[in-house]
Formats: C-alpha cells, sequence, structure tokens
C-alpha cells in the first residue's frame, strides 16, 4: 500500500494520496488545496486516480476537487449530509478571506459501511458526524483516515454549522475506539497519532 501525505492550503489541512502497488489506482483523500501539486504527485507515482474521497464538506478539504477530477475523471464521493457544501465553497472560502471553486456534484455516496476498493485495497467507510454531519472515517489495514474528527491529542471544531459536541465524543467513542490501540490515525490537519495514544493521553477522553 502506497500512502503519500501532502499539507495543502493557506489551513494547512492533511491531504492524503492512498494507492495500490499492484495495479498502481489511487483514491485523494480530501484533496483541499493546491491541485496541481496532487495532480503531479500522483504522475511522478505512476498513480491513476479513481476516487476523490471527502471526509467532509469543508472547503480547505476538498476545495481542490474541480481540479483533480478535470485532470483525473476519478469519482467524487462524499457523504450526503455534507454534499450540500460542496455547491457552496467559494462563499465559504470567501468569508475567511480566501478563493476557492466550487465542487462539482459527488458521483456517489460514502455511507455508513460503502466500501471503496483500489486495486487490492479496500477502504471501509464509518459515519463520524459530530465536526460536521456528514462527516467520515475511513479504515484500511490498521490506518484509518479520520478527517477532522479526531486529530493528536484533540478533536475537531464542533462550533461551525452541523456540529456537535456530544455527537463527536460519541463517533469517537463508539466507531474510531474500537478499532484498536495499534491501528494509526491519520488527521486532517496536524502529525500521524494511533487509536492507543489517543485512547490514553488525548484531554477530551
Amino acid at each position: 500500500m502506497i500512502i503519500k501525505a501532502l499539507v495543502v492550503g493557506p489551513i494547512q489541512a492533511n491531504c492524503y494520496i492512498i494507492g495500490c502497488e499492484k495495479t498502481k489506482e489511487a483514491a485523494v483523500i480530501d484533496p483541499g488545496d493546491e491541485g496541481d501539486r496532487i495532480i503531479h504527485i500522483l504522475d511522478d507515482a505512476g498513480l491513476t486516480a479513481k476516487y476523490i474521497l471527502d471526509t467532509h464538506g469543508h472547503f480547505d478539504h476538498v476545495g481542490a476537487n474541480k481540479r483533480v477530477k478535470e485532470a483525473t475523471d476519478a469519482k467524487i464521493a462524499i457523504h450526503p449530509e455534507d454534499a450540500h457544501m460542496l455547491g457552496e465553497l467559494s462563499g465559504a472560502a470567501a468569508m475567511w478571506g480566501m478563493s476557492v471553486e466550487d465542487s462539482p456534484p459527488p458521483d456517489m455516496e460514502l455511507i455508513e459501511g460503502t466500501e471503496i476498493v483500489i486495486g487490492t485495497i479496500t477502504l471501509k467507510t464509518l459515519h463520524t458526524p459530530g465536526h460536521t454531519k456528514g462527516g467520515v472515517s475511513l479504515l484500511t489495514d490498521k490506518v484509518v483516515f479520520v478527517g477532522d474528527t479526531l486529530f493528536q491529542g484533540s478533536i475537531g471544531r464542533t462550533d461551525f454549522p452541523g456540529g456537535d459536541y456530544q455527537t463527536l465524543i460519541d463517533s469517537v467513542k463508539n466507531k474510531l475506539f474500537p478499532l484498536g490501540d495499534d491501528v494509526q490515525v491519520l488527521s486532517g490537519h496536524g502529525p500521524v497519532t494511533t487509536i492507543g495514544r489517543e485512547r490514553q493521553y488525548n484531554p477530551f477522553f
């Protein structure tokens, strides 16, 4: 399994490229900005993006959806609760003094249990709301991509529209912690951590 992590945009969001070593098929998780850079990394690695997987609909995580889709024709997937945000990105970014293009509409839904197959890799969707209503995490082989649900030593903000603190806490306790202490957590911002580390040291738990 190939995993490439890059920090994109002024809000420093983590974008991940996950690829199959055998087939060279790939998915781009949270292409928040710098679409040309993402495309360049795919090309350099000889990877073909089949999917654009959005863990949630905030502009700093999906702002390069349009550019990456134009270059790759990858299918955009997001939870239906956050799908409406894709057509509102320019307005949301403008409120932060930034410029982002609206995303094309999704090609498919990421709901609880949805499986995304990339060559020999299967990503299983976990619905983990709280940061947004449609927040999801994507699990494969002892690695989980959690968007802004959980960070090293912290959790995602819940003061944006659609956010709810107790819902987020429940998502982590009921969906993420049971995955096992040795599972790596790749968050939407900040460094890699593990379920075990967050269970033991995260002050929110």
